[in-house]
């Protein structure tokens, strides 16, 4: 299953491999899209892959890490 997000990185966090420890953490493969960071904010389109339930503990480690995590379509990615 993949599944496409739009995530959002607090400031405290862009200097952090969140998505890395994400991977390592889940057994879930992980394609940047899109990114654009700054000293303020990160935003980054990522599409994951993996198991329905793995993606699902994925996304809720992410959240509690503090990153806002937006569901988006795979229409959007490939515009």
């Amino acid at each position: 299953m993949k599944q496409a997000l739009s995530l959002i990185f607090p400031t405290k966090l862009i200097k952090e491999p969140v998505i890395y420890r994400m991977s390592k953490k889940f057994d879930v493969v992980f394609n940047l899209r899109r990114a654009k960071i700054n000293e303020q904010v990160g935003e980054i389109v990522l599409e994951l892959e993996g198991d329905q339930d793995t993606l699902a503990k994925a996304v809720d480690w992410l959240k509690a890490q503090g990153l806002e995590i937006e569901p988006i379509t795979h229409d959007t990615i490939e515009s």
